[in-house]
Formats: C-alpha cells, sequence, structure tokens
C-alpha cells in the first residue's frame, strides 16, 4: 500500500517528521546516563508504519543512534536534519552529450509549438545525419531535460450518529483506557476550543456564544494561554497558539482533536517550521484530552459561574476575566493531581525541555502554508483565494510553482523553493489600472548571453518529414492523391 505524502510538506520533510516522531520521546525525556542504550534497544523492537510506503519497517540500534545525536546536534532545524539528502548529481543530464543539447534548443527556438514526441522524432534524424552521439539518448531523458530546462510546449494565441461515532464507540468498549503524564514541563501542550455557556453582547446588538481557546501544559497543568473568540477558526488558533509560544516557551510536542483548523495547512506547517510534534486524537474520543475536558469543568464552575448574572457581558470584560481568574485564582490553587503543588510551582521547579521562542516576525511567517499553482502561460500568473498574482517573469518557464501564506492575511505572500524552502520572491495581487498604460520590461533570456548558434531556416523541411518524403519516393509508387491546380508549378 503506497501512502500520499502530506499535501502541506515535501518528501523530505515527510520523512525528517517521522524520524524525530520515533526519537521524539527521548529528546522530550533525556534518558539517563547509560540508559541510552536500553532506551534504543526497545526502539529498535518496535515496528513502525512508514509514511511513503506504507509497510511496517524497524530500525537498528546504529540508525537510531545517529538519528538521536544528529537531532541533539542540530537543535535549531532538527526535521531538515532528519530529512533525507538530495542527490549531488540532480539536476545534471549525463546521457545527453553538449552537442545534442545545443541542437535540441536550436530546433526549439524555432519550432517552440511542437510537442516533445516530434522534437525527439526530429531531433533523432538529426543526431544520425551529424554523427552528435551514440547511442542516442532515450525519449525519456530528453523529456526530463525539457521540462528541466523550461522547454515547454508554447500554445498558439487564441481568441453524532454517524458511522464515525459508533466506530469510535465500539473502540472505546474493546479497548483499555489509561491515564499518562508526560516527565518533564513543556514536553507535550494540550490545546482545544471549548464552546462556554454564557452568552455575550457584541458589536452588532447580538447575544452570542463565544468559544474558548486554551493551551495547557501536561505535566504542571499550568494553563500557557486561554482566551475568548467569536470562531474556531485557522486565524484564531494561531493568533492565540503564538501568544502561548512567547508567554511560555516552545513545546517539543502537542496534541490536539481533529477539528479542521487543527490540521489546516497554516498551522500544520507552522508547527512543523517550529519543530513541533503533532499528536493528534482518534475522531469522537475526547477521553484522549482528558486533562483539558477537566479544565473545561473548573472553567464552567468557577469562572462562568461568577459571571451569570452579568447583563451587560461582553467580549473584552470576560477575557479580562478569565485572564484575572487563570492567574489569581486557578495557577494559586493546589492540584492534588500535583502532589499537593500548584500549577506555577510545578510549571517553575520541575525540569524544562522547552526551547526558546522566536521574534513575533518569525511566528507570523511561520504559520503559512504551501500550496501549487499553475502559472498561467498568457499572463505570468497565478491564481490564490480568488484573486491573481503576477509571477515574476525570470521565473516565467515555471509549469508549477510553491507558494506560502496565510488565508487572513494576503499582503504577505511567498514563492519559495519546494526543495530548499528558500524564498525565491514575494508576490503581489495584479493591478490591471497599472498594466493599462502600455510599458512592459524587456526580457531577458538565457540565450541572449551564449554565442550565436546555427538555426534552422523558416523554409527548410524539418529533417524527420524530409526523411519521410525520401522513404517514400525510394518505393517508387505514386503519390496518393489527385493533384489538382498544381500542373505548371515548378518543384
Amino acid at each position: 500500500m503506497i501512502l500520499k505524502p502530506n499535501a502541506h510538506l515535501t518528501k523530505s520533510e515527510c520523512i525528517g517528521q517521522f524520524r524525530l516522531k520515533i526519537i521524539g520521546g527521548l529528546l522530550a525525556s533525556p534518558p539517563e546516563k547509560g540508559d541510552l542504550k536500553n532506551q534504543l534497544t526497545l526502539l529498535s523492537e518496535k515496528p513502525w508504519f512508514h509514511p511513503l510506503s506504507g509497510e511496517m519497517v524497524h530500525y537498528s540500534i546504529p540508525t537510531l543512534e545517529r538519528w538521536y545525536y544528529k537531532s541533539k546536534k542540530e537543535r535549531k532545524n532538527q526535521l531538515n536534519a532528519l530529512g533525507t539528502v538530495p542527490r549531488h548529481d540532480k539536476g545534471v543530464f549525463k546521457s545527453i552529450s553538449q552537442g545534442v543539447c545545443d541542437a535540441l534548443e536550436a530546433q526549439y527556438s524555432e519550432h517552440d509549438g511542437w510537442s516533445i514526441q516530434l522534437h525527439y522524432d526530429n531531433l533523432l534524424v538529426r543526431i544520425k545525419e551529424d554523427k552528435l552521439q551514440t547511442p542516442p539518448p532515450s525519449y525519456s531523458s530528453i523529456l526530463r531535460y525539457m521540462r528541466a530546462k523550461g522547454l515547454n510546449r508554447r500554445s498558439k494565441r487564441k481568441g453524532p450518529n454517524s458511522p464515525g461515532a459508533k466506530k469510535a464507540a465500539k473502540r472505546y468498549e474493546q479497548r483499555e483506557v489509561r491515564s499518562f503524564e508526560i516527565d518533564y514541563v513543556n514536553g507535550l501542550w494540550h490545546l482545544d476550543f471549548h464552546h462556554g455557556s454564557l452568552k455575550v453582547l457584541n458589536n452588532k446588538g447580538e447575544w452570542v456564544k463565544p468559544l474558548l481557546l486554551a493551551i495547557m501544559d501536561d505535566h504542571s497543568r499550568l494553563v500557557c494561554h486561554m482566551q475568548w473568540y467569536y470562531s474556531e477558526d485557522t486565524e484564531c488558533l494561531v493568533h492565540g497558539f503564538c501568544q502561548a509560544l512567547q508567554k511560555r516557551a516552545l513545546p517539543r510536542s502537542l496534541l490536539s482533536d481533529n477539528g479542521s483548523a487543527m490540521l489546516s495547512g497554516e498551522f500544520t506547517r507552522g508547527l512543523h517550521e517550529l519543530n513541533i510534534v503533532h499528536h493528534k486524537t482518534l475522531p469522537y474520543s475526547p477521553y484522549q484530552n482528558g486533562k483539558q475536558e477537566t479544565f473545561w469543568a473548573n472553567v464552567e464552575g468557577r469562572l462562568l459561574a461568577m459571571l451569570e448574572n452579568k447583563a451587560d457581558l461582553t467580549l473584552r470584560l470576560l477575557n479580562q476575566a478569565t485572564q484575572a481568574w487563570v492567574e489569581g485564582d486557578y495557577h494559586q490553587k493546589k492540584n492534588k493531581a500535583l502532589k499537593g503543588q500548584t500549577p506555577i510551582d510545578c510549571y517553575l521547579n520541575h525540569q524544562d525541555v522547552g526551547r526558546d521562542c522566536p521574534d513575533s516576525n518569525t511566528l507570523r511567517t511561520a504559520f503559512r502554508r504551501q500550496v501549487k499553482r499553475t502559472q498561467r502561460r498568457s499572463d505570468g500568473s497565478v491564481s490564490l483565494e480568488g484573486k491573481r498574482f503576477e509571477v515574476p517573469d525570470r521565473y516565467r518557464d515555471l509549469k508549477s510553482i510553491t507558494i506560502r501564506y496565510a488565508a487572513w492575511d494576503l499582503s504577505t505572500i511567498h514563492m519559495i523553493d519546494p526543495e530548499t524552502s528558500a524564498i525565491l520572491s514575494p508576490l503581489y495581487p495584479q493591478n490591471k489600472s497599472a498594466n493599462a498604460d502600455g510599458l512592459r520590461k524587456q526580457r531577458h533570456t538565457e540565450s541572449e548571453s551564449k554565442p550565436q548558434q546555427q538555426h534552422l531556416s523558416f523554409n527548410e523541411t524539418p529533417p524527420y518529414l524530409k526523411k519521410l518524403m525520401n522513404d517514400y519516393a525510394a518505393t517508387g509508387l505514386p503519390q496518393r492523391y489527385i493533384p489538382k491546380d498544381e500542373i505548371g508549378e515548378q518543384k
């Protein structure tokens, strides 16, 4: 069974994420001195579901040990360090000689409307006549070369009782449920939205029920951040989650449900950029995020209970009361699950495996989805969220481009290299009013910097067609049509 990789990640990033998940436990809970080999032995005995091939695989102790030390050495970008390494000869066409390349580009410059198959048929005749390469390259090699060089065919201009819930209930009956806890602070965070029981008055004069986003540390039960919003979309999720990161630290992993915001391209890409492993609960299984569900009872029983008689409750007032309650009451109350400690004391006094949070601009650019778009040959633009954006002319030969953007902020859109994730160029929306002035920049092509090559004449019969005509004449058969209006014409 072959699995389709994550649409928001490259194959190398999928492999890096898969390897980090295997050894992530050793990074979140560092083994005691002398116990590393035992931990690696346990990991080597486990079967793992490969993200690309779909097969169950095992890894040896030396392989796991190499991944472990490589990830410890590369602390800033562990996912790229664990990913696959590109081939050193990528982009080099050893099976095609330079003479054939020059002949093909010269042929393309005269006949850019030909199909690749027609280019190949004519090229074979030219190779045989001029003895450019023996044996001639295959069609597949010519196809890859033309696509890599942008020699594309130029078209001629023309005018809860669902089956899933039942399956989850059956699974709950057949499998045991166990409580768990991570040994270190910032080893795992919990994240979820909660529909509050109280209504607030919005600026349109309507009573609506807001939603509470809460992010909680697993070991200390400390609330990293909580805030009320009107909707459960990706923009609100990223807005609250970035505040939690800046207030506390970068966690090692995150546990959430399968909500659309949690699975969105912006959020999953942001977690990948920040090297945060994302774990998701099974569908219709809220008990897997039990600490968060227990916290909602605390919110309803203590915080919202004190606001139930507030007649003019607004979202601003609700958020102000929430921040005061979580810092002054919840974080200061002793918790039985923490052996009588308060969440804030447990957070400060235990070993922390969190990392420093980057600046605000880095966070803003991290939480953006990655998509591929096909470039329009007619005007060098791409469509994004129902709007047209112009691609720089130097990238006009690319059939598809990779873009990173956030759906709620189309002012910052970048075109990137899908292999290295390097930013190539910003993209801006089409300004048709400015384009109407008729001024256009002169295009610069690679052929201008190269020495002039011998081109085929416009009046010259293509070599493949000439060969077909000569072969037919050699048979001695008459032409298979009745001439008309051709008498007296010179050959």
